[in-house]
């Protein structure tokens, strides 16, 4: 799952490390980060340095913050990736029509990857946002991936990222996760039902290049007492599973 590289170079991995708690922190001091990363408070500057030189720093006060060259190299790389350019205009239809968050994920090394998200009318504002990463099994658009990729695929997923819980509600038993994903398999959609955050709803159905390919997946998330089950079992699945079709004969001709 995790590549490691033959001669990994020191200097760039204390620097990406650097980057990696920056961002965790949502900003530090050359102190804090020193401590925390066990490097001298010198070469924590150093770095910090030449990273701001080339405009991914910046510098407020006595506190270091990720530059917005880092959103120019992020704009960059979602445009290169076809399922977000061929998705984004019925991402925002969907949303228009069901006045509700709408979201597209794809999958990269494990990990889910929020790709676009779009704001219906009524659209509760969480905490994902193009970038973010989660864990595939904790979400109905992981779900919808995972029940699409090769059986080995998943089982190296689950083995090196485990299943961690994140809500009560999150699957934490491969067996468990196994059952689910052939019942997502079987009904050509996925659920979540407050296993990533606590008191939402979400419906998600997975894009596919052909048969045996997943590009990603589509979802509609609302607050658990806006969705009953007709809506979550009836009418949401019709909707995604309608434009993720069209998604995918946008793809293919």
């Amino acid at each position: 799952m995790k590549e490691r590289a033959k001669h990994p170079v020191r200097t760039a991995e204390k620097t990406l490390r650097i980057i990696d708690e920056l961002k965790a922190q949502e900003g530090a001091r050359v102190t804090d980060l020193a401590e925390v990363l066990d490097m001298g408070a010198s070469a924590v500057h150093n770095h910090l340095n030449t990273l701001r030189e080339h405009g991914y720093v910046v510098k407020e006060g006595e506190e270091y913050h990720l530059g917005l060259k880092f959103l120019e190299l992020g704009g960059f790389i979602r445009n290169q990736v076809e399922v977000f350019k061929i998705a984004e205009p019925e991402i925002e239809r969907l949303a228009d029509e069901t006045g509700e968050l709408v979201n597209l994920m794809t999958e990269e090394r494990g990990m889910g990857v929020y790709l676009k998200r779009s704001k219906g009318t009524d659209a509760v504002d969480l905490d994902t946002y193009a970038g973010m990463r989660v864990h595939l099994h904790s979400t109905a658009l992981g779900k919808a991936i995972l029940a699409n990729l090769p059986r080995e695929y998943v089982d190296e997923i689950v083995d090196f990222h485990g299943l961690p819980r994140i809500t009560e509600r999150t699957i934490t038993d491969e067996a468990a996760l196994n059952e689910e994903l052939e019942q997502v398999r079987s009904r050509g959609y996925a659920i979540d039902d407050g296993e990533r955050l606590k008191g939402l709803r979400c419906v998600s159905a997975p894009i596919m290049q052909d048969e045996n390919t997943v590009l990603g997946a589509i979802s509609v998330s609302a607050p658990a007492n806006r969705l009953d089950e007709q809506q979550l079992e009836e009418e949401l699945p019709n909707l995604v599973q309608g434009s993720a079709n069209v998604i995918e004969l946008n793809i293919r001709y």
